[in-house]
């Protein structure tokens, strides 16, 4: 599913730290993304102070902005549907950890975007070690960089057979044929990706450090409604037959799945933060 591949792209970009300046992009110009992208077309890249990112929906632009899940947005239901590309420049001596700040300008800028944050009590998924302990060793940590900050390039692809990303330094995931394989993932990033695929948020509650190499076998009509699901949290649109299968489907997939590498997933109720966007224009002003 084309969405699955869209919403990779966030996950390595969702941690990076916010300042409390306010700072934007020197310049950036905005837009529509390809009616039909191709198969490698979805991408975040940033060379320096060059940004590039391809294929996004605006709820993905507001996501990444605000370093928050799907489901704490709301917002029109148009809003998981136009796609934009955006190529902009950060400022020269400003570090890219302030990208979302820069991002939040943007949409407020060039959207018009005027929203407010109120904390609601949501149920979600604690992924926990169980336990036995986990059953599970790191996987091999990649080289660190030397000198200035590395490119971030983070691409997506897919085709009938499956969609994944390449997440960059050997972290990547791929969902197909029945299972869903996690390359050099920490738990928080686990967490991040298993949220777009699931009913409800996923938190990070093991407290382990490391990433981890897994490969979580599906039922097939799991693996289907999986799919669906990562649709539904970032607002595609999705026929009602394929929406009805998710009617008799389990809420919860990946439990079974997780009990091999002493990993699980517990039912809880949190406060999160929730951005509720009170208006926002559906195209942006000319560059």
């Amino acid at each position: 599913m084309a969405l699955i591949r869209t919403v990779c792209v966030l996950l390595l970009l969702t941690t990076i730290a916010a300042a409390q300046a306010n700072p934007q992009f020197e310049v950036a110009s905005i837009h529509p993304a390809a009616e039909q992208l191709s198969q490698t077309a979805v991408g975040v890249h940033i060379d320096d102070s060059r940004v590039r990112i391809t294929g996004l929906t605006l709820k993905l632009y507001v996501g990444l902005a605000y370093g928050l899940k799907p489901q704490q947005i709301v917002g029109p239901d148009w809003l998981g549907q136009p796609r934009f590309d955006i190529a902009a420049k950060i400022p020269e001596g400003a570090s890219r950890d302030r990208m979302p700040l820069m991002m939040r300008a943007l949409l407020a800028d060039r959207f018009g975007m005027k929203s407010h944050h109120e904390t609601r009590e949501f149920p979600v998924y604690a992924l926990t070690v169980a336990k036995e302990g986990l059953k599970i060793e790191p996987s091999a940590a990649a080289d660190a960089p030397a000198g200035r900050p590395p490119a971030v390039d983070v691409t997506s692809g897919g085709s009938a057979a499956g969609s994944g990303a390449d997440l960059g330094r050997g972290s990547s995931f791929w969902l197909a044929n029945n299972r869903l394989e996690i390359r050099k993932m920490t738990m928080p990033t686990i967490a991040e990706l298993l949220t777009r695929l699931s009913d409800r948020p996923v938190i990070d509650a093991t407290g382990v450090s490391g990433s981890y190499d897994l490969t979580l076998e599906l039922p097939p009509e799991d693996f289907v409604a999986v799919q669906i699901r990562g649709g539904v949290n970032n607002g595609a649109v999705i026929p009602p037959q394929a929406l009805r299968l998710l009617d008799g489907a389990v809420l919860d997939p990946f439990t079974n799945a997780l009990q091999k590498f002493g990993l699980g997933l517990q039912s809880r109720k949190a406060p999160l933060d929730v951005l509720v966007i009170d208006s926002i224009q559906r195209t942006p002003t000319e560059n």
